[in-house]
Order: structure tokens, then C-alpha cells, then sequence
């Protein structure tokens, strides 16, 4: 019984955009499961995400939040390049993808790449590109994602 409960708990999960109040609810300390993320403030918090949303559809930072403890606890970004290539075409870049190291293997991960990609298709994007960790490589392949090329990169202090 408690499993069917968990599980119709778990399809309740919505994506949906960030919001301004899930700085309360733990996006800082979900980003920091992915990488280095040093403590925002609210100020700092409400600058960047009032930037990121004066680019409308350009910029999307979508999440998914737990409505039983009322954390976030799986998200994902992705901002469209607009190109002079492919006829001006417009290429979306996926970022920062993370599920909560509690809520793993419940199809959080496909969910948000799937709310994405769509989001990308739907704003005229040609195609969606992401860098991700050998370790994911198998993960997004079953996102429909294939390898191409080689990553590189050069870090400013």
C-alpha cells in the first residue's frame, strides 16, 4: 500500500518555472549538489532573477517542487542562442541540470530535460545541446540526446 501512495505522491511532481520564493525552498543548496555555489542572498537572488526573466522565453529556469516537504528538489535551465547560421537559426543550450541526491531514480531527471527540449522545439530551436559528465553520458542518451564532438573549456579563475 505504502508504495502506491509514494507513487501516485510521485506523479503528482509538476515542472513548472522558477519562482522568486524558491530561494526559500532550497534551490541555492540544490544547485550546490551540482557544482560550486556559494551562498546568494536574497538581494543578490532577486537581481539575477529579475534579469533572467526580463529575457521571456529566451531564458528558462524550470523546477520541480516537492509538495509534501516543500522543497525543490530537481532542476534545470536553458537559454536560446539566436545564430546568423541555419537561415538565423536558434540553438538551445541546456544548463544545470541537478535532482536532489533524495529523489533520484524517479524520472525527475527526464522530466525536466523533456519539459525543456519541448520548450526549445516550441521557440523555433533547431536543435538543444548540453555538456554533460561521461558518468551522465547513458542518462541523457535515454533523453534522446546523442554524443557529438568534443567539450572544451577555459576557466577565469
Amino acid at each position: 500500500m505504502d508504495g502506491s501512495n509514494s507513487l501516485s505522491s510521485e506523479l503528482k511532481l509538476q515542472v513548472r518555472k522558477l519562482e522568486k520564493s524558491d530561494k526559500s525552498k532550497g534551490f541555492i543548496e540544490l544547485l550546490q549538489q551540482l557544482t560550486v555555489c556559494d551562498s546568494v542572498s536574497d538581494k543578490e537572488f532577486e537581481e539575477r532573477f529579475q534579469e533572467i526573466s526580463s529575457y521571456g522565453n529566451d531564458h528558462l529556469i524550470c523546477v520541480i517542487e516537492d509538495d509534501r516537504s516543500g522543497k525543490i528538489i530537481a532542476t534545470g535551465s536553458l537559454f536560446i542562442e539566436k545564430k546568423f547560421i541555419r537561415n538565423c537559426g536558434k540553438v538551445g543550450h541546456i544548463e544545470d541540470v541537478v535532482v536532489d541526491s533524495t529523489a533520484r531514480g524517479q524520472q525527475l531527471g527526464k522530466k525536466i530535460i523533456g519539459f525543456l527540449t519541448d520548450h526549445a522545439h516550441s521557440m523555433g530551436c533547431y536543435k538543444v545541446i548540453l555538456d554533460c559528465s561521461v558518468e551522465n553520458k547513458a542518462f541523457y542518451e535515454k533523453c534522446g540526446f546523442k554524443q557529438k564532438e568534443i567539450q572544451m573549456v577555459k576557466y577565469f579563475s
